[in-house]
């Protein structure tokens, strides 16, 4: 089965096993078509073959990127601009997927960084709760409830063909303490390389942008040595 297909059949088939906490909701775009066909599209494009690639990991996905296209780190602006695929939903921009594809235009481009590199999140899932983004970690009954679901999806997603001998965490906080802790009993990757998380560099570090884009190319290019 190729990367492509694994991925799609994984992320049509994504459901929660347990009961939500009090005011929270699920973010599923993947159960919408015109999702469904962005997302086939993309995977298509940039994962038709059977090349092991390396994970980089987020937290889970936001309203205005990946809840809305399906893809990790991905408005439905930088989807159609930089990746090719004409897309009906609102153009509008997310600051964390602004700064991951100046990474990726950095790095050499959508197809040479897709050619190496896959992105999922803890939760591939992502959560709002009174209207706005939640972190899974920022709510304590729904940290406690998402373990099985968190390890269910990473076994599942290091047997599309991921390489185990470093996973990138993005984000240097919670979400690194947390996938350490997993990984620490569950012996996925040899090794967890952290990366500072998009939103908090265009949110606190805006004039620093450019010294965090080569933090992340100095570490993924380690990759290859």
């Amino acid at each position: 089965m190729n990367f492509d297909t694994a991925i799609l059949n994984f992320l049509f088939s994504l459901q929660l096993p347990f009961k939500l906490p009090k005011d929270v909701e699920v973010l599923d775009a993947h159960q919408r078509e015109d999702v469904q066909h962005a997302c086939i599209s993309f995977y298509k494009k940039y994962y038709d073959n059977n090349h092991k690639r390396h994970l980089l990991l987020g937290i889970n996905p936001g309203r205005f990127g990946g809840g809305v296209t399906g893809i990790p780190f991905t408005d439905p602006v930088r989807l159609e601009k930089i990746c090719g695929i004409e897309n009906d939903f609102q153009k509008k921009q997310e600051l964390s997927s602004v700064f991951m594809y100046e990474m990726i235009e950095a790095f050499g481009g959508a197809k040479k960084f897709y050619q190496q590199f896959y992105i999922s999140a803890i939760s591939p899932l992502g959560f709002t709760k009174h209207g706005k983004n939640l972190n899974y970690y920022d709510d304590k009954e729904l940290m406690q409830r998402i373990e099985p679901f968190v390890i269910d999806c990473m076994q599942q997603q290091i047997s599309f063909g991921l390489k185990t001998d470093v996973c990138f965490c993005i984000g240097e906080g919670e979400n690194f303490k947390y996938l350490q802790k997993l990984n620490a009993k569950h012996k996925w990757f040899n090794k967890i390389e952290t990366l500072a998380h998009p939103r908090f560099v265009m949110q606190y570090r805006l004039k620093r942008k450019d010294e965090f884009i080569h933090q992340y190319i100095d570490k993924l290019n380690l990759t290859n040595i």
